[in-house]
């Protein structure tokens, strides 16, 4: 496994809390409520919270469009 050696931490670990930010995003979770304490980690489940609200508002502007089309 690669490893940041002035961090020790390792690709998988950040991988991970990508994908938790991103399901807790998904689950409705504030992002204050970040689980993690180390900057690099706290950056990297972030990212995964911002990533899954971006898409979750481009699926909304998506269905909103697509209500409108029908309505029309």
């Amino acid at each position: 496994m690669v490893k940041d050696m002035k961090l020790g931490l390792g690709i998988e670990a950040l991988n991970k809390a990508y994908r938790q930010g991103h399901l807790a995003a998904s689950m409705g979770m504030d992002k204050s409520r970040c689980p993690y304490r180390g900057e690099v980690v706290v950056a990297a489940w972030e990212a995964g919270w911002d990533d899954a609200g971006e898409s979750l508002r481009e699926e909304a502007a998506i269905a909103e469009n697509d209500l409108f089309s029908r309505i029309a």
